[in-house]
């Protein structure tokens, strides 16, 4: 093909997309079995809601709306008056109106059962702006981070160099700091404006008592009413998340006397240290539990990464502490700290009293492997928090799925470290209207009947099939220049899709690649048998291929399995930030076996 024709062939895509003619043939074969003389009346399209998109409660009132809003939308002459053409009804099945997740479903989980109950979106050093060692400290990411509708944030905080003030910063590095008083009042501003359900702030405190006082007063005069504050005594059961609606809970140890921070030189820090280097424009794939522990045990000097995790005199916390800020005390809500001993000693359950314990994702790891019934136990009423190791300077993420099959509720992501880890984490939380909390399996919350607790690597039968159709997909021709992915010829696109989940469940699979094809038509089709879909995660990326250098990212979208909708639907594809292209989707139908 000539570049002139190229171009001349890319503006006409921009401009038009593809047509009726370019529907697969499995889209037109259905539309001549729920159509007449080539009209689909409204009362077929009834038919077709209910028997083929599995919508068992759909009216002919449902069906009209889409009618409706298809002559809305599109000023063409395609439109019978009793109903839709072929072109009408490919528009209906690509078009933003059927998504693969129901937009009126909403916050639809119980929302009334203890904190611990609950998967929480939660944000680790959420004041940093790019790496771990060097890059800005500022309260954009805290609002960006709100605004994605994350519900835990995460502040280190530091005296000044005046030491009469608080500073947020990742301390013993070369990052620099932000006021504590400009976080405070951003989360304020920006805590509710994605979700009503409540923010917890997470502090890492490296304070003296005078400035743990001073804390406490930002805090009470930023939030007021709002402040959840039950007092200094541990609680002895999680309120509810329907119960803290639009309340802000501050979550540490409780204090204890100041350590002075040791001055690091730029000499002594590598910004590039800790970069894979084969990770590649959109992240490395994301590990499983046995290739993570074979990686850490090369790192074991690793094992303390620091962070709010320092041993605590009492597994709750509550000794009195030398020069304790009694104001400061009262703040906390969510009582953290990690007891003296080993595993056994951190997973005690009390009766009496909740708490939350913060491990490694290398503590996790490992902890798994001996006392994987015994953290699922203890989180069915106390708070567990996973965060990044130490070495991840570069802001990257890990393996959510192994916290999360284990019951952990707070998975501490970096937000700014974008790839496949962090791509699992904002397609787990699309679920429950996108509001922050997802309630966790049965399964994790109670015991069995013979007092048995779930093992995410214990072998199972598979409780469904889900069969996945990818058609086609379209829209680069819209979001990219048409050379971007080949200077002279149209790109060579394939689709990979596969479940990440508990071991038995994850796999990846891919389609062939098409050559100089801006609307690539698959028309694949892969089963993905699933022993624990309620943890599942359907995981779509598209690339194009290049022979002699890396493929191109072309767009991913990751999906919770438990709300998927059955049927033929349009799925958005999203950036390598997770930020929806304007015109980039795949046409692909989901059937459960």
């Amino acid at each position: 093909m000539s570049k002139q024709t190229y171009r001349v062939c890319f503006c006409f895509r921009r401009k038009f997309g593809p047509t009726s003619s370019e529907a697969p043939e499995g889209i037109k074969a259905l539309f001549r079995q729920y159509s007449e003389n080539e009209v689909m009346s409204v009362d077929q399209l009834q038919r077709f809601l209910i028997e083929v998109q599995k919508e068992g409660g759909a009216t002919r009132e449902d069906a009209q709306g889409i009618v409706d809003k298809l002559r809305e939308q599109r000023h063409l002459n395609v439109f019978q008056r009793k109903g839709l053409t072929l072109e009408a009804f490919f528009w209906y099945l690509f078009g933003d109106i059927n998504p693969p997740l129901s937009p009126n479903l909403g916050v639809h989980h119980d929302m009334n059962a203890p904190l611990s109950h609950y998967y929480i979106y939660t944000g680790h050093n959420s004041y940093l702006t790019g790496n771990q060692l060097s890059s800005d400290c500022s309260d954009g990411p805290i609002i960006d981070a709100l605004k994605r509708g994350v519900r835990v944030i995460e502040l280190d905080i530091w005296p000044n160099s005046n030491k009469d003030d608080v500073h947020v910063l990742h301390g013993r590095t070369l990052t620099t700091p932000v006021e504590l008083i400009k976080c405070l009042r951003s989360i304020k501003e920006h805590a509710f404006v994605a979700s009503d359900y409540p923010v917890v702030i997470t502090l890492e405190d490296h304070l003296t008592a005078d400035l743990q006082a001073k804390v406490a007063e930002m805090v009470t005069q930023t939030f007021g009413d709002v402040l959840f504050s039950p007092g200094p005594e541990c609680l002895k059961e999680f309120p509810s998340p329907e119960s803290l609606k639009k309340r802000v809970i501050i979550s540490t140890k409780p204090p204890k006397e100041y350590l002075q921070a040791k001055e690091i030189t730029e000499k002594e820090v590598d910004p590039q240290k800790g970069k894979a280097a084969d990770e590649d424009a959109w992240g490395k794939e994301v590990p499983d539990l046995r290739q993570d522990i074979a990686n850490d045990d090369k790192d074991d000097d690793d094992e303390d990464d620091e962070d709010e995790d320092d041993e605590d005199d009492s597994a709750g916390g509550d000794k009195p502490q030398k020069n304790a800020a009694p104001e400061y005390k009262r703040l906390i809500a969510i009582h953290a700290g990690k007891p003296k001993g080993g595993l056994d000693d951190c997973l005690k359950v009390d009766p009496d009293k909740v708490r939350r314990l913060s491990l490694s994702e290398q503590q996790l790891e490992k902890a798994v492997v001996t006392h994987a019934k015994e953290i699922v136990r203890f989180t069915q009423r106390n708070l567990l928090r996973i965060y990044p190791k130490g070495t991840r300077i570069t802001s990257s993420n890990y393996n959510p799925l192994i916290g999360w099959s284990h019951g952990a509720q707070m998975v501490a992501f970096n937000m700014q470290g974008y790839g496949r880890s962090l791509w699992l984490m904002q397609g787990m939380f699309r679920a429950n209207g996108g509001c922050g909390y997802i309630k966790k399996p049965d399964f994790l919350l109670k015991s069995g009947p013979l007092n048995d607790l779930f093992d995410p690597k214990a072998p199972l039968p598979a409780k469904t099939t889900l069969k996945v159709t990818v058609y086609m997909g379209e829209g680069w021709h819209n979001d990219f220049s048409s050379t971007h992915f080949d200077l002279y010829s149209p790109p060579d696109f394939y689709a990979r899709v596969g479940i990440a989940g508990v071991p038995a469940d994850r796999v990846m699979k891919k389609t062939r690649a098409l050559e100089d094809n801006w609307i690539p038509a698959w028309n694949e089709e892969f089963e993905f048998p699933l022993t624990v879909p309620e943890l599942a995660l359907l995981r779509i990326e598209v690339h194009e291929y290049d022979m002699s250098e890396k493929d191109d990212f072309g767009g991913q979208t990751c999906l919770p399995v438990s709300e998927l909708r059955s049927g033929i639907r349009m799925v958005s594809l999203h950036d390598h930030k997770g930020e929806k292209y304007k015109s980039v989707k795949l046409l692909m139908r989901f059937d459960f076996l």
